[in-house]
């Protein structure tokens, strides 16, 4: 028997008529679509007249229910994976399902679509070869700060999900761990209220001080490189240790990849010159 394949099924983030033609085959043929919370795709498939069977796929039931999907595809039955609103597995349920239809050797099929990351990212006008993907920060204060607080050297822009409820909250943390910085938030992408806003952290965090509706992608720019002076890995290292912040292991992985050489050689140098620098100099 011809084994089923699983279709990764991206839906509008907003709307409706960012659906592809592909989307809307695929899940009439297919024998089963997995929803992350079918109260909510059902209404999108009865605007388009689609009335293939529904079945909930949430976070915590994934394990669970991938292995019932699974023996689907295996009789030979094609399957639909959609979220509530973007690309499955994103941020949204689908990872584990995917992974264990992997495993058991059968085809995954993943469809183009509405992704909330490369809309916002599209019409932020940042200038960058690329960006870093973080999905929804920790919700509580104090998590939230130690996962931003690995970012501080980070060197591309980092794009973020948040709730309206919390996002405050995250720009004040931001503020408060990473500084002043070049930042953009989308709200309510492709929606009749759809906000594009550029700008600093503080601006940022001043518009949504009253309170405001819809779901942020928010991007944090990383921070203008300092001037660096010197030539030779000892200048390079010296000038990090007597005009930095940055901890003797971060400015050895920076230069070793900077110049193209050995981290562990870079660090050991930089162990002995900062082992080395000037009494008054010491905190």
């Amino acid at each position: 028997m011809k084994p089923g394949t699983l279709y990764i099924v991206p839906t509008p983030i907003g709307n409706l008529e960012d659906i592809t033609l592909r989307a809307l085959r695929i899940l009439k043929e297919v024998a089963l679509i997995a929803a992350e919370d079918t109260r909510h795709s059902r209404k999108l498939l009865t605007h388009f007249g689609i009335g293939t069977r529904l079945v909930s796929y949430y976070r915590e039931k994934e394990a669970e229910k991938a292995i019932g999907f699974v023996k689907l595809l295996q009789e030979g039955k094609d399957l639909a994976l959609i979220s509530d609103a973007g690309t499955p597995a994103i941020s949204d349920p689908g990872a584990i399902l995917v992974r264990a239809v992997q495993e058991a050797g059968l085809p995954v099929v993943p469809l183009p679509g509405a992704s909330a990351v490369t809309s916002a990212f599209s019409a932020s006008g940042i200038l960058s070869a690329g960006y870093t993907f973080l999905g929804f920060p920790p919700a509580k204060s104090g998590a939230r700060q130690k996962f931003l607080q690995k970012l501080v050297h980070h060197d591309l822009p980092v794009v973020l999900y948040e709730s309206p409820r919390r996002i405050e909250a995250l720009l004040e943390d931001s503020l408060k761990v990473l500084g002043e910085r070049d930042a953009f938030f989308a709200r309510e992408l492709s929606k009749s209220h759809e906000e594009l806003f550029p700008g600093t952290l503080s601006t940022l965090l001043e518009r949504v001080h009253d309170g405001v509706r819809g779901e942020f992608v928010l991007i944090i720019c990383p921070t203008v490189p300092e001037e660096v002076s010197g030539e030779s890995l000892e200048e390079l290292l010296l000038w990090h240790r007597d005009n930095s912040e940055i901890s003797v292991k971060d400015v050895s992985k920076k230069l070793a990849g900077d110049l193209g050489i050995s981290k562990s050689k870079v660090y050991q140098m930089a162990l002995e010159l900062w082992q080395n620098r000037p009494e008054k100099e010491n905190p």
